[in-house]
């Protein structure tokens, strides 16, 4: 008898996992970033007020106009291609992402380090490790992002995608629940290994996953490959016709200015941002700015709301549900997604920050267990939305590419040109946050003594303390002022955002029209398609 030869083939992760495991090495170090960067300038690198705002200012910039530029830099070849030459296929496109992804995550992980350790003056190292983290970041996400926008057209595939991003999203979250074991902002020794363990976790992660995924798809452009049936699910695959005409920066941006919906979604919330007192506001950066809000004040209301009442594991454990609870309900939105549709369940959810928000107020600051479940309730719906508008995002990315008969769509790019204006919330919430408190209770987080002005606590004396000293850590002054700002920016953001909301109209059978002509376009030439 002839020897059996046994070939051992290593089963792969379908490519909903692996898309999805990309998010797990993003949220590992991000969440703990949000956390903790703040806190760590200002209260052991002792940044000064000053150099702070110049800091956030330069960042404000950078952090807005990187988006276009990498994603620009990224597309610009499926605009441009000259009408001769080599086509670009879809696995091409998804190639070219995953390219960027395996060069970009490890030094993503490696430019988290440069926060922890104090190697400059504190406004330099601020203002340097800010700009690079933000770079990196922005590559992986453009990317990422991106690829939701590549591997799949349908709404279920879409979901099917997101789906796996919350899940992994969720177990990321893990890192933020330990990192409170670790913290110590007397001695950052501990925290550092273990910074140190989640950078090379998230360096190897990005590494390995797309070199999987690239296996995977140049394994589709080579000709008799049995594989192609699970990329034609996900709607990859098609050869796409040939570019009629350049197409310049110009030229997108006069397009882009038409596109209503993306003009309602992004570009309007600029204007709107500029001051909390617009009679309309901003969907996608009010969102992005209350996310950050949230995680870049987290620290504060549970020093001064809760630390009285709740023991320390207590509060580790509030801190970790609070990060891990919206990732696995937003797995229950997005089944809410698959029936009533991304738009619907989106408005639901501000009408239910809305509605909490409001009780929390009339209840007051002095029920400690509404309050612990209004804080972490905050963040699940907050964070919750901020997930979905990643599908509202890749549906414009549909209508872009029909309206504008595009050989490819370009996905990253329109992905950046929606953060070129929602990206700024980020750097508005510990701005507009740092200066609401001082503001209001007359406690300076820099200098930590009185501010002039301030609403609540004037000429109040901390228990021991002179008059006029200011509230103190602790005092009724400052825990009212904390509780004022963690439910009333909430019902601000629901109210603007219910406002802007109702006039998207990329919903519905427009919606569903869009994706039918995406999908047909395929398979037919560019001219037939029509744009709605």
């Amino acid at each position: 008898m002839g020897a059996r030869r046994w070939l051992y083939r290593p089963a792969v992760p379908n490519t909903a996992v692996l898309y999805g495991s990309l998010a797990l090495f993003v949220s590992i170090l991000h969440n703990v970033f949000l956390l903790y960067y703040v806190e760590t300038f200002v209260s052991v690198y002792k940044i000064d007020k000053v150099s702070f705002w110049v800091g956030e200012a330069v960042f404000l910039i950078w952090n807005s106009f990187n988006d276009p530029l990498f994603g620009w830099l990224s597309d610009r070849a499926f605009l441009s291609s000259p009408q001769v030459g080599s086509q670009i296929t879809s696995p091409e496109v998804v190639l070219k992402r995953l390219a960027a992804l395996s060069r970009n995550g490890p030094l993503f992980a490696l430019s988290f380090l440069g926060f922890w350790v104090a190697w400059a003056r504190p406004s330099l190292q601020f203002l340097v490790c800010l700009c690079l983290y933000d770079g990196f970041l922005t590559a992986v996400d453009l990317n990422h992002n991106a690829l939701l926008a590549d591997l799949a057209v349908s709404a279920a595939d879409r979901t099917r995608l997101n789906f796996h991003c919350s899940l992994f999203s969720a177990v990321g979250s893990l890192s933020v629940f330990l990192s409170y074991c670790f913290w110590d902002k007397e001695d950052l020794r501990s925290f550092r290994l273990f910074c140190v363990a989640l950078a090379a976790v998230s360096a190897l992660g990005f590494w390995a996953v797309s070199r999987l995924l690239r296996q995977r798809f140049e394994s589709q452009l080579r000709p008799g490959t049995n594989d192609a049936a699970g990329l034609k699910e996900l709607g990859i695959g098609h050869a796409l016709p040939p570019q009629e005409q350049p197409v310049t920066i110009g030229q997108y941006l006069r397009q882009l200015s038409k596109h209503k919906n993306f003009m309602w979604f992004a570009s309007m919330n600029l204007v709107q941002m500029c001051s909390l007192t617009q009679p309309h506001s901003p969907i996608s950066l009010g969102q992005v700015f209350h996310c950050h809000f949230n995680s870049n004040f987290f620290p504060l209301f549970l020093e001064h709301l809760l630390s009285d009442n709740i023991s320390a594991s207590a509060g580790s454990l509030l801190l970790g549900v609070s990060y891990i609870a919206p990732h696995l309900n937003n797995l229950y939105f997005l089944t809410l997604c698959r029936r009533y549709g991304v738009y619907q369940v989106i408005r639901w959810l501000f009408m239910l920050k809305l509605g909490l928000s409001v009780a929390m107020l009339l209840a007051g600051a002095d029920h400690i267990y509404l309050l612990c479940i209004f804080i972490a309730s905050n963040r699940v719906f907050t964070e919750g939305t901020c997930k979905l508008l990643n599908l509202v995002i890749s549906d414009l990315v549909d209508e872009d590419f029909v309206l504008n008969r595009r050989r490819q769509a370009a996905s990253a790019l329109l992905f950046g040109m929606v953060a070129l204006v929602t990206k700024p919330g980020q750097t508005f919430a510990p701005l507009i946050g740092t200066w609401l408190l001082c503001f209001y209770t007359g406690y300076d987080i820099f200098e930590r003594r009185p501010a002039q002005h301030a609403l609540v606590g004037v000429g109040v004396a901390p228990e021991g303390g002179p008059q006029g000293a200011g509230p103190a850590p602790g005092t009724a002054p400052l825990r009212l002022g904390c509780f004022y700002m963690l439910v009333v920016v909430p019902i601000i953001c629901a109210l603007l955002q219910l406002t802007a909301w109702s006039r998207f109209t990329l919903h519905g059978r427009k919606l569903q029209g869009i994706k039918t002509q995406r999908q047909g376009a395929q398979h037919a030439p560019l001219a037939d398609v029509k744009a709605i």
